[in-house]
């Protein structure tokens, strides 16, 4: 009997997300908003993802008051930390160079390297300076693109969060079984430039199964002369 696994996508856990997900309740709205959001994500919707953090993140969270770091390091205790291969040192010296991370803010191009190298689906943060900048995630794609990496998904909580909500009201998410499906639907297709490459190689395959023994269908006649008239 074949068994499936059905895998969570991965989301990376940034800085900002972390000290938002601890820090007191705030008086201001937007603060406030930003602060609801991550706990939605981190409680509601944690069976949704897998979360992951890297090396920077234990770093960066470290510092800072002691009481409150204690508190970072504390929810991220059950977390499994992201490898930092020598690809994503290369990805970031790209990132700095093409100008998507200013080199000012090297642990942010380190942060999407190491999520992206990793094949991450998704860097969760409020870094609206450089990691969530709607201005540079397109050169960020490009980077990574042009390093050969498929880019990890950089998005807000509330980005992510409303992107589930729209999968849920369209009911795309797959059961196991159409997981397989659309993956081998996905090879077959990859395999064929044109719809003349995929004609003719099904024609060549179709000897091969008449060979086997397989029937097939004639092809319906043309209509004549007469019933073309009629159908007009």
């Amino acid at each position: 009997m074949i068994q499936y696994i059905a895998t969570k996508p991965k989301v990376s856990v940034e800085t900002t997300v972390v000290s938002y997900l601890v820090a007191r309740p705030s008086p201001d709205a937007t603060l406030a908003s930003r602060q609801q959001a991550t706990q939605q994500l981190w409680t509601e919707r944690a069976e949704n993802f897998e979360f992951v953090i890297s090396d920077i993140v234990l770093n960066e969270v470290s510092g800072g008051d002691v009481i409150a770091a204690q508190r970072r390091l504390e929810v991220l205790a059950d977390l499994p930390v992201l490898d930092t291969p020598l690809e994503a040192i290369t990805l970031v010296e790209n990132l700095i160079d093409a100008g998507a991370i200013p080199e000012s803010s090297r642990p942010d191009a380190q942060h999407i390297a190491i999520a992206t190298v990793n094949s991450v689906e998704y860097l969760v943060s409020w870094n609206y300076k450089h990691i969530v900048n709607e201005t540079k995630r397109n050169l960020v794609n490009e980077v990574c693109h042009a390093a050969g990496f498929q880019p990890t998904t950089l998005c807000t909580p509330i980005e992510l969060i409303e992107e589930i909500q729209v999968k849920e009201k369209l009911d795309i998410r797959m059961d196991p079984v159409l997981e397989e499906c659309y993956r081998m639907k996905e090879e077959f297709a990859a395999q064929f430039k044109s719809a003349q490459e995929l004609y003719d190689y099904l024609k060549a395959e179709q000897k091969k199964f008449k060979a086997l023994g397989w029937k097939y269908l004639p092809p319906p006649a043309p209509p004549t002369r007469n019933e073309s008239n009629k159908k007009d």
